[in-house]
Order: structure tokens, then C-alpha cells, then sequence
């Protein structure tokens, strides 16, 4: 197998541009926002193809068809960037990986990586729901009972990371600063994002060194829904692709008869309003167990990044 130095060599050959920056993740913590918000800048080029996941090659959703198997083809996603700009892209897998940051290294020494922590426990909660909202191998609507699947699989052997390997905050941190200067790394705080998203923009693109004056548009983005059934859900999902001969020819027929702004305004929201509700609010017992069982983990993330998140995040209170 050709290794990625090799790939990037004739790459480079190719003259093929190397993204300078990265956004590591996690999802729900606001990248898909972020990304949003950074591609509009004309100082800076972001492939259109969002979580392009290739460095993430432990995970077997980098794998799936789709997505880039050779660097040539990934690098191929930039190919529209003009010379002045920074170039970069955003796959939230790469933080949870254990293999993406040395692997980014290799290809791209210099790189600017950025990251965004959230609170366990309501990561956790909101992570859970957009798994089932999207049918990414989640199908128990229960957190709890979620949960201890996950804990069930483990036993099994299975090492697909879900849940708790994505709360496990100085490790992941760990892996990069191992390979990348302190200075490289920017670590967001989910709550400051929140709380002052302009400042926080403004804060990145500092951080790429591209102008930071510019007026900026924020936009909420993969608002958190809680999904009415899983079984409709693929249903709905296999349509829509057209996969397979049946769901194809339901989906050829479909857009033979209507029109592209028909379905925009008219089919998708009517899907959504079936589909789709406004999350219950979380079981309030269950987070405390979470937050019992993360406090040590965000204890040891306050020191290492010195910044008091058990207070920030109420852990303070956690008994």
C-alpha cells in the first residue's frame, strides 16, 4: 500500500494544494456553523463536501462510497481554491480518531487545527439524537438503553466509537499536541460559542491569520430534532437516495412529476413536520449519572487546559 508521504509527493507534482486548516470536531458543538460562517470569507476556500473524513481511517465511516480513498482524489476537492487563500475543511470524526492527527501531520506539518469541547453529558444527550436522525448505526431511541448497548458491544468486541470514547477530551488533545505545536491548536469551548458567536468567528480567523474585520453572517445550523420513528426514518432516507431498484424508480417518478422548487417549498418541509419533532426535554436522573461518571474526565481537561470547565459546566454541584 502506498503510504500517505508517497501520495503527497506526487501529489505535490501534481500540484495539488494541501489544506492549511482543519476543523476536528466534535459534532453538535456548532462545526457545521463554523463552516458555514469560514466558507464565506473570499480569503478563505473550504471543500464543498463537508466531513470529507479521509484522514479518519480507523473509522468505518471514512470508508463508506462517497468519500475520498486516495489522497490525489482528496486533495482533488481543492482543486478550485485560487492561490491567496487558506484552504481547509471540516470532518468532526477527526477529534474522536486515533488516527487522523498523525496523519494530517504527515501530509501537512503546518496545519492549523481547531476543536470544539462541549459539556459530556449534553453532548452525549444531543449526540445520541442526531445518530438517530441520520442513521448512523443507532436505532434504540432510549439514551439510556443506548448506553448500555454500548457497553454490550464492548464486551463483544465490538470497537465502533460511539458515546463515551467521544468525551474523552485530553486524550483526544493529546494526540494532536503530540504531533502539532501548542500554537496550532485553537480549543473552543462550546458554551463561548454560544454565548458570542461573532467574537468567536472573529477569534478563528485570527487564528488562520485571514482579515477578521469583515461583516460576518451566523447562522444556526443541524438544529438538534428528535426523530418520531427510526423505522419511517430509513424508510424515508432510502427514498430520497433512490437507493435500491424500487426506492429509485419511486425517486425518478417523483422528480418526473414535480418540479425542483416544488419540492423545496412544498416536499421536504411536509417530510420534516412527519419525521421530526422538537427534542423531549433530557432525563434529568440520567444526566447526573453522567455527569457523576465524566466528572474526573472534566476535572483532568480544567487542568490541562486551564481553564476552570468544572465550574463552567456546573460540575462543581456534582456530588
Amino acid at each position: 500500500m502506498t503510504s500517505l508521504l508517497e501520495q503527497k509527493t506526487a501529489s505535490q507534482e501534481a500540484r495539488k494544494r494541501v489544506p492549511d486548516f482543519f476543523i476536528v470536531g466534535h459534532p453538535k458543538c456548532g462545526t457545521t456553523a463554523l463552516w458555514n460562517a469560514i466558507r464565506r470569507h473570499p480569503e478563505v476556500y473550504m471543500c464543498d463536501m463537508k466531513e470529507p473524513r479521509f484522514f479518519a481511517t480507523d473509522m468505518k465511516a471514512g470508508h463508506k462510497p462517497g468519500y475520498p480513498q486516495t489522497l490525489e482524489e482528496y486533495l482533488s476537492l481543492f482543486d478550485a481554491a485560487k492561490p491567496e487563500q487558506r484552504v481547509g475543511e471540516a470532518s468532526p470524526s477527526y477529534l474522536t480518531s486515533r488516527t487522523a492527527a498523525r496523519a494530517i501531520a504527515e501530509v501537512q506539518p503546518n496545519a492549523r487545527i481547531i476543536a470544539i469541547l462541549r459539556e459530556p453529558a449534553s453532548f452525549i444527550y444531543s449526540f445520541h439524537l442526531d445518530l438517530l436522525q441520520r442513521g448512523h448505526g443507532e436505532t434504540e431511541k432510549d439514551l439510556r438503553q443506548a448506553l448500555a448497548n454500548e457497553k454490550f458491544e464492548r464486551v463483544k468486541g465490538v470497537t465502533e466509537r460511539r458515546y463515551t470514547d467521544h468525551v474523552q477530551y485530553v486524550d483526544q488533545l493529546r494526540r494532536y499536541h503530540a504531533v502539532f505545536a501548542r500554537e496550532q491548536v485553537l480549543v473552543l469551548i462550546y458554551d463561548d460559542y454560544r454565548a458570542d458567536n461573532e467574537g468567536t468567528l472573529r477569534q478563528v480567523l485570527r487564528f488562520l491569520e485571514v482579515d477578521d474585520t469583515p461583516a460576518l453572517n451566523m447562522e444556526d445550523a443541524n438544529p438538534t430534532v428528535r426523530i418520531r420513528s427510526v423505522h419511517f426514518g430509513n424508510l424515508t432516507r432510502t427514498l430520497r437516495r433512490g437507493q435500491g431498484p424500487v426506492a429509485g424508480a419511486a425517486k425518478k417518478a417523483i422528480t418526473g412529476l414535480t418540479s425542483r422548487r416544488f419540492r423545496e417549498a412544498h416536499l421536504y418541509p411536509l417530510w420534516k413536520r412527519i419525521q421530526y419533532a422538537a427534542p423531549r426535554p433530557p432525563d434529568e436522573q440520567l444526566m447526573l449519572e453522567l455527569r457523576r461518571q465524566f466528572k474526573p474526565e472534566v476535572v483532568a481537561i480544567s487542568e490541562y487546559l486551564g481553564r476552570d470547565l468544572v465550574s463552567l459546566w456546573g460540575y462543581d454541584k456534582v456530588r
